[in-house]
């Protein structure tokens, strides 16, 4: 079983930057592809981003890309996303979510195929 701790969510002003990172225990075999998901304010849990761990091969929502940058480090386990141009729609609960299959590209955005999950963080964008 693979545990999943979410860190770096706070209050930003519209246009700043955060940093959110996930660490994940419990073998490297539950984490092949890796994911921010999140949840807005009166809202379904929607994609942000995804990444597979054997060739970094991203995916990004459509609202998010140009402005997040999801990444990883294999070594200890653990999956970053830079958000950039923060906007008031970004405010959500942020969750990371592993998966211990190595997704094509068209299931990484699939929350269903995904199996782990962590308590999630706060981000919250406001003036």
């Amino acid at each position: 079983q693979v545990q999943l701790v979410e860190s770096g969510g706070g209050l930003v002003q519209p246009g700043g930057s955060l940093r959110l990172s996930c660490s994940a225990s419990g073998g490297a075999s539950g984490t092949n592809t890796m994911a921010w998901f999140r949840r807005p304010p009166g809202k379904e849990r929607e994609f942000v981003a995804a990444i597979r761990r054997s060739d970094g091969h991203p995916k990004y929502a459509g609202a998010v890309k140009g402005r997040f940058t999801i990444s990883r480090d294999k070594t200890k386990n653990t999956v970053h996303l830079q958000m950039n141009n923060l906007q008031d729609d970004d405010t959500a609960v942020y969750y990371c979510e592993a998966a211990s299959s190595s997704w094509i590209d068209g299931y990484m955005s699939r929350e269903e195929g995904y199996e782990s999950w962590g308590q999630g963080t706060q981000v919250t964008v406001s003036s």
